[in-house]
């Protein structure tokens, strides 16, 4: 076991080191000036963050992978189609409520609308999703036909919202979709949609078990949307306090992140264990192992969630804001460099990378998702620089970005198709509400001032959410054409063959 964890420290590591490299050097340039004690409290928090994602990672392959399996094949081999989707509704509204990175996103609106009824909302959302990817494998639907009909109703409901004078929620909406898949629900998720897959078999059993995720995130934002739609009367935006949080003030922080991890583990430990008592009853040692994991994951959430509160969203907020006052011509550029890097510090990267590469057989490795997904996520995040600067509306990427990865999937193989979807809501997880999410509002403050944030800096994370849909496709359109190519040359070279070579054994 320590060995085990001393590799998921050296891999976490390796991913947190190059966003705390570029942060503290940067400070040594006249782009940015941080004071000591928030230097400190970054480098500090940046080893807590390195401590928190190998303890989750560890826990991850502990338990919530095994439990979203065990859970995935003993609800579908019970038999009872009602049971599965009756559970799977209720653990995707319970979890979602639980979920940090929702909870992050919503304090930060919190002056613009009620955050628990925001958390409720996209909840439902979440669960009536959930309910309807478990019923496109049941009856083996399309994938792409799908998120083609629910993503062109979207956009009806954004030419409705635009028409009504609504358009304030559209940012927040996309973005809700963003945070929803965060550390907790994505291993659960992802590992019950295997199991469920595995257990009804089938050639395409593979496939299957990706785009849970996919479908998952599109049902916050058509809730968040219409919620915006029946809303009335006027609301105003009030940029929250990204003050440093003192020392004095750290042990209520962690108390505080520790009681929602606890409710989040809690909602799915429990289900977990209704399940085992009436379906699974799986051997004592499993159970071990899995209490084992819980606690792994328990405190590497705590840990991290804390240090991406403590120490990043502060400086992100008040980085964002100096380069925009002293050099706004290299945000944009800054703002690429740091998308390239802040991927590799989300937990549910890792997790599905992993999966991916053992569900395709080395088809897709975990170095080629890593490329495309820092890809994708650098160019979101210049790119949402560059509209704070211009100041223009997010649909203008959102609408021609969204019909680009949907049309490519009519091209590439459906696998690539559904590990893109649901590597869009997995890149934007908590780092990307805690750190580039205050990095944007700091900058859209400074440029536009505090009234446009709601249209200007909110829609980051949407953005992170949609351009690795379009990189991971495009990874599986080259992936084609070099197999046709392939062919094509082996053709070429039997046609071309020397008749005189050939052996007759006849």
């Amino acid at each position: 076991m320590h060995k085990v964890l001393l590799a998921k420290l050296k891999e976490s590591l390796i991913s947190v080191l190059p966003v705390t490299l570029i942060v503290i050097l940067i400070n040594f340039t006249p782009l940015v000036d941080l004071s000591a004690e928030e230097v400190g409290v970054f480098a500090a928090c940046s080893l807590f963050l390195i401590l928190g994602i190998g303890l989750f990672n560890l826990g991850a392959d502990l338990a919530m992978t095994p439990m979203g399996e065990q859970a995935g094949t003993g609800l579908t081999r019970s038999g009872s189609l009602q049971l599965l989707l009756s559970v799977c509704f209720a653990m995707g509204l319970l979890i979602t409520v639980a979920e940090p990175d929702l909870s992050v996103l919503a304090s930060q609106v919190a002056g613009f609308i009620d955050g628990t009824l925001l958390i409720v909302v996209v909840g439902v959302g979440v669960g009536l999703f959930l309910l309807l990817s478990i019923l496109r494998m049941i009856f083996k639907r399309s994938l792409s036909a799908l998120l083609m009909f629910f993503y062109m109703f979207l956009f009806m409901l954004t030419a409705l919202a635009v028409v009504l004078g609504k358009s304030d929620f559209l940012a927040l909406a996309f973005d809700s979709g963003g945070v929803t898949t965060g550390p907790i629900t994505v291993p659960f998720i992802m590992a019950l949609g295997v199991g469920v897959a595995g257990s009804l078999g089938g050639k395409n059993a593979g496939e299957n078990s990706f785009g849970l995720i996919a479908l998952c995130s599109i049902g916050p934002i058509l809730a968040v949307m219409l919620l915006g739609i029946a809303s009335s009367g006027e609301m105003n935006y009030e940029v929250p306090d990204y003050s440093l949080t003192p020392l004095s003030a750290l042990p209520a922080a962690i108390l505080a992140v520790m009681g929602e991890v606890g409710l989040a583990l809690g909602l799915i430990v429990l289900f977990f264990f209704v399940i085992q008592i009436f379906i699974l009853k799986l051997p004592k040692r499993k159970l071990l192992q899995i209490g084992v994991g819980i606690g792994y994951t328990f405190f590497g959430l705590v840990i991290f969630l804390t240090a991406v509160s403590v120490g990043f969203m502060p400086i992100g907020y008040k980085m964002g804001a100096q380069l925009a006052e002293n050099h706004p011509a290299l945000l944009i550029a800054f703002a690429f460099v740091l998308g390239l890097v802040v991927v590799l510090a989300e937990p549910a990267v890792h997790v599905l990378n992993k999966q991916v590469e053992a569900v395709t057989d080395g088809t897709v490795s975990r170095r080629a998702m890593l490329v495309a997904l820092s890809l994708g996520v650098g160019i979101s995040i210049g790119l949402s620089m560059l509209r704070i600067v211009l100041d223009f509306n997010i649909l203008y990427y959102l609408i021609p970005g969204y019909f680009l990865s949907l049309g490519l999937s009519f091209f590439v193989p459906g696998i690539y198709t559904a590990i893109a979807f649901d590597s869009g809501g997995v890149a934007s997880g908590p780092l990307t509400s805690t750190f580039i999410l205050p990095f944007a509002v700091g900058a859209c403050v400074t440029l536009q001032g505090a009234e446009s944030v709601m249209a200007d800096a909110f829609g980051i994370v949407a953005m992170v959410a949609m351009t690795p849909l379009i990189t991971i496709q495009l990874l599986g359109f080259h992936a084609v054409v070099m197999q046709h190519m392939r062919e094509k040359i082996a053709l070429k070279r039997i046609l071309d063959a020397d008749d005189e070579q050939i052996i007759n054994f006849l």
